[in-house]
């Protein structure tokens, strides 16, 4: 029988879902015997993805047992390490092992642009947002109206500008110097005149 291929990613998937498994064969001192090769094909049948303990301290004959199980029994070789080896053969049917099945993160349900937005608390309690009502074509928007006291209106009944506006408290209530700050030179103040000296 072949051995079946992993691409690296999958190994690298099914390493970690084997990370927490326990073996369920030990080969012991008599190698791979019929009885062993059966126990081993009916653990793959049943879980799809095992460990195998592999007694005897040659590394080549664990290497050799690994290849010998995978190209009798059709499965694939994930991982050998020490005297651990991971198997991988799919379950019948194109059934994910529940190991794997664990693995999986599972993905919310994509919200389509089109259906409306729930916030986390509504959809917490089952409850969706009502629609607003839509206005109709027909219907006319209202005209945005402000408010403008009586009292800043000019002539011809709109609001005055800015600039035409009549302060009536002047400044706030705070006395305010005439002039700008920038003709105020040192020595040169209102009202005072300095004496200029003769040139000598």
């Amino acid at each position: 029988m072949p051995i079946l291929e992993l691409t690296s990613r999958e190994r690298s998937d099914l390493r970690s879902a084997a990370h927490p498994l326990r073996p369920v064969v030990l080969i012991g001192d008599n190698g791979l015997t019929e009885a062993v090769l059966k126990e081993i094909d009916l653990a793959l049948t049943s879980h799809g993805l095992i460990k195998v303990r592999a007694g005897g301290d040659d590394r080549e004959a664990r290497e050799a047992m690994l290849s010998t199980i995978c190209d009798t029994l059709s499965c694939a070789p994930v991982h050998h390490l020490g005297k651990t080896l991971i198997l991988f053969r799919p379950l019948a049917g194109n059934i994910k092992p529940p190991v794997l099945a664990a693995l999986e993160p599972e993905r919310p349900a994509k919200r389509r642009a089109s259906e409306p937005h729930t916030p986390k608390k509504l959809a917490a309690e089952g409850k969706t947002l009502a629609k607003r009502p839509r206005r109709s074509e027909t219907e006319e928007p209202k005209p945005k109206t402000r408010f403008v006291p009586q009292d800043q209106l000019n002539k011809n009944g709109k609001p005055m500008r800015p600039g035409t506006k009549k302060t009536t408290s002047g400044s706030h209530g705070i006395p305010r110097r005439a002039g700008s700050a920038l003709s105020l030179r040192a020595g040169a103040r209102s009202g005072t005149s300095r004496k200029s000296s003769p040139k000598r």
